[in-house]
């Protein structure tokens, strides 16, 4: 083994919304008309600006890696694969038209990057997208880093993920993938790898994620052709990000790549597999050891001793972190809120980077990670997990439900809903602030969420809606709201994370035993319900998504911290059913997100997800009703896990992929209650009544109309009335007419 081994500290990507939400609000008021284009470049300028301030401790830095919206898009746009309908005379119109929809055309699809709460845009891809080159971007960001006399590596989406990301443009032959195309898309990579080089560029970074997830032996040998093509070219670092390149490794190596970027905190079996291979010395093998998707310090201990490893295989080494830091806060510096307890084990990108520097540093202290203090558990919490019996997630048969639930709480066919949240206007916000800044009493901020939720009832009951929401006007985030409320959680005061182009969340922090200590909606549920003689649902996020959500505790299993919070959430539910209300929905948006990349451990999460879903819900009368609601990622490879939460009714995405989970859903012969959303509430764009009610009718010729619902596909709260009331008229038009025509 060789101890002088220079180690050069890196990243594969890092937060590009600025530290105080900068490119956030330049976004929306350019789209508000507020702001030029022109400002919008300044704002966009001042965000990478400060993103090279931050990644300059490094020995080398990623460029490229900053986007208006999402980098898949961005990738799309760079190789020119722009769908017809969102072609406009100006790129950056055209730009947002894919990413948001307009007027004139509907959206992209957008679904989960991987398992994590990211969500990118998927590419419309057909037998005749005429790819070319559209370096500029990726050109001018490097050229940026390199004015300031940084060592800089241009990252990219690699063409092998790209196309595996991607979905059949419409009208394209049935048989007809995306990924048939690399040989042609890897051509017009060899002119943007050229662009880079002009420009200056010597390694390049091209992020090939999907090669982390199960791939044919067929799919390999196209990729093995692809790589032996681009290094000719170019040299290129392959980083993954999300687990183990497995059978993909040695294909990459084969092809003769200058470098690989592992994932050493979810693929450490890589750091094995490379041990077997005949890995040449001059291979630049990148160990990302610190981790790009969590919030607790690296144990520096462990992480060196893989470093040392690493140098044991080769004399070129690098250190990153594990994925890119977007999924990370910028800074913990402004948490002054935190428990110091808490505080000192956490690090987040800024953070992150020093670590990095540190395990670069052959002087560098390598201290190990402290252990969790006992206080954070909670022996009563793990007592009663313990005494649970094994039907404790049981109900009784779904067809026995059905009859005693429509007794309760007659429907029509077609029933309307929505999915929970109403919009969030600036007033709401201005309150909910001035109440946490106690500049508002709380008998005022209660009057003034009352009003609100009046209001919401009122104007569902004008537009004709079948089951209620009370709005959630008291809620700042669906799993922020119960981190505040149970123990266990902390939550930051700007610990922000992009979620998708300018929406972004604060997930809370979950380091300890989870409990209830009193109820946390009934109060809301039970005003609303006494405002209207229509059914009001309760609302609940549930246990997977407080999960998935959250920056979740790394000392003991996912499985042990759901059941947590299964059981506070049963408490909660029991505490509606109390109170008397008959149609509880909880949450699970995020089932599919943390589904693992690939299939060999996707049994055992799927037990475990599901088991905690059905324990937070099992514990009520046949004749309640369990909603739950599901969003954005492809249901496909999860129908038999939403046929396992056993809930009497799913609402789930369905607009932007043009209801083809229905059809899974009729092949797989789910039979409970569907609600398939007909409406993106993600674009600003209102749809009509009439293309709702087609997408109505999709789902009825599939299901039949006893067991569909009409629903949007997602909350409402970052939506505008203006857009929210003529949508929602729309909804209960289309599923009138449905109605009438199914009578």
């Amino acid at each position: 083994m060789n101890h002088r081994t220079a180690v050069r500290s890196t990243a594969l990507g890092y937060p590009r919304i600025g530290s105080d939400r900068e490119l956030k609000r330049a976004l929306e008021a350019h789209w508000a008309g507020r702001l030029d284009a022109a400002g919008l470049e300044r704002a966009a300028a001042a965000v990478r600006a400060e993103m090279l301030d931050d990644l300059s401790v490094l020995d080398q830095v990623p460029t490229g890696v900053f986007s208006y919206y999402d980098h898949v898009l961005d990738a799309a746009f760079a190789v020119d694969a722009v769908a017809p309908r969102h072609r406009r005379s100006d790129r950056l119109a055209s730009y947002f038209a894919a990413a948001r929809g307009d007027d004139a055309a509907a959206p992209l699809e957008m679904t989960k990057w991987f398992d994590t709460n990211y969500h990118y845009l998927v590419p419309e891809i057909g037998p005749a997208t005429a790819f070319a080159p559209r370096p500029e971007k990726a050109v001018a960001e490097f050229l940026e880093a390199r004015e300031r006399g940084l060592d800089a590596r241009p990252v990219l989406v690699g063409p092998a993920s790209l196309l595996l990301l991607a979905k059949a443009a419409e009208g394209a032959p049935a048989d007809f993938r995306p990924f048939d195309r690399l040989g042609d898309l890897v051509e017009v990579y060899v002119e943007m790898l050229a662009a880079l080089a002009q420009a200056g560029a010597g390694l390049i970074q091209l992020d090939e994620p999907a090669l982390c997830a199960d791939r044919t032996p067929a799919e390999l040998e196209a990729v093995a052709a692809a790589y032996r093509r681009l290094v000719a070219e170019a040299e290129i670092l392959v980083a993954g990000g999300y687990g183990p390149f497995g059978e993909s490794l040695p294909v990459l190596l084969e092809s003769g790549v200058e470098g690989i970027a592992l994932d050493l905190v979810r693929g450490r079996s890589d750091l094995e597999a490379l041990a077997s291979l005949d890995v040449s010395r001059e291979t630049f093998i990148v160990a990302g050891v610190v981790d790009g998707r969590n919030i607790w310090r690296t144990d520096l201990a462990d992480a060196a001793a893989d470093i040392e490893a690493v140098k044991a295989l080769t004399d070129r080494v690098g250190v990153a972190s594990s994925s890119s830091l977007l999924h990370v806060p910028v800074d913990l510096a402004p948490e002054t809120g935190l428990p110091p307890l808490l505080a000192e084990r956490l690090a987040f990108a800024r953070q992150k980077l020093i670590e990095l520097t540190v395990l670069a540093d052959p002087d560098g202290a390598r201290d190990a990670r402290p252990a969790s203090p006992a206080a954070w558990r909670d022996a009563a919490v793990r007592d009663r997990l313990a005494a649970l019996g094994d039907g404790a997630d049981r109900r009784a048969p779904y067809a026995d439900r059905q009859a005693s639930q429509a007794k309760r709480v007659p429907l029509p066919p077609l029933p309307t809903t929505t999915i929970g949240s109403f919009p969030q206007t600036a007033e709401l916000r201005k309150a909910r602030a001035a109440h946490r800044q106690g500049l508002m009493i709380d008998a005022d901020y209660q009057a003034r969420m009352k009003a609100e939720v009046a209001a919401v009832i009122a104007e569902q009951e004008r537009l004709g809606i079948d089951v209620l929401v009370h709005g959630e006007p008291e809620r700042n985030d669906m799993v922020q709201y119960f981190a505040e409320l149970l123990t266990g959680f902390a939550t930051t005061a700007a610990g922000w994370v992009q979620s998708y182009g300018s929406r972004c969340v604060r997930p809370p922090i979950l380091y300890g035993d989870v409990a209830r200590t009193a109820p946390m909606t009934v109060p809301w549920t039970s005003y609303a319900q006494s405002l209207t003689a229509k059914p009001v649902k309760g609302m609940l996020t549930g246990p997977v998504t407080i999960l998935a959500w959250s920056f979740v505790r790394d000392d003991q299993p996912l499985a042990d911290t759901a059941d947590q919070v299964a059981l506070a959430l049963r408490d909660e539910v029991a505490d509606l059913e109390a109170a008397g209300t008959a149609i509880i929905q909880v949450d699970e948006p995020a089932l599919r997100e943390l589904l693992p990349v690939r299939e060999a451990p996707r049994a055992a999460y799927r037990e475990w997800s599901t088991r905690s879903f059905r324990l937070a819900t099992s514990g009520v009368r046949p004749d309640t009703a369990i909603h739950t609601h599901l969003c954005y990622s492809e249901f496909g490879v999860v129908i038999d896990a939403i046929a396992a939460l056993d809930a009497d009714v799913t609402s789930i995405e369905a607009s932007r992929s043009k209801m083809e989970v229905v059809a899974d859903l009729g092949r797989a012969g789910y039979r409970s209650g569907i609600g398939p959303g007909v409406w993106d509430i993600h674009s600003p764009r209102v749809p009509a009544a009439a293309e709702m009610a087609e997408a109505l009718r999709l789902a009825v010729a599939a299901l039949g109309p006893d067991r569909v619902w009409a629903n949007p596909d997602c909350g409402l709260k970052t939506r505008r009335y203006e857009e929210v009331v003529p949508a929602l008229e729309g909804l209960v038009e289309a599923a009138r007419t449905v109605r009438a025509e199914a009578a």
